[in-house]
């Protein structure tokens, strides 16, 4: 029989274990954009191209938009300019350097890939 304090630092050792391994299990951006699982806004964020996206994909979307919009924040607040005007800038720019087959969101809400 396992001695309790044995016991307890294989549980934390082992739950540290799956804490880091998660990542490795957790869906890319790049991973999620050449599935075609995701796209880019004009507004600068991203989205999915389903309508009704799994819960990696999903959350995968919501840890990116909410580290773009902190960056969107800090650089409109440091221009001194709307916020909007940033995620436009900045969509621009991303619907410009996306990749050959990437899928972007028109302004019309329509998906469409890009040639």
């Amino acid at each position: 029989m396992m001695k309790p304090i044995t016991r307890k630092l294989l549980s934390r050792l082992i739950l540290s274990f799956l804490i880091m391994a998660t990542p490795a299990w957790a869906l890319s951006l790049d991973e999620a954009q050449s599935k075609g699982l995701v796209g880019e806004t004009p507004s600068g964020y991203l989205a999915s191209v389903s309508p009704s996206p799994n819960s990696d994909t999903q959350r995968l979307i919501n840890e990116i938009n909410t580290k773009r919009k902190a960056a969107y924040m800090d650089i409109a607040n440091k221009a001194g300019v709307a916020l909007e005007i940033i995620e436009i800038r900045i969509g621009q720019r991303l619907y410009d350097s996306a990749e050959k087959g990437a899928f972007l969101q028109n302004p019309q809400g329509k998906w469409i890939q890009k040639q």
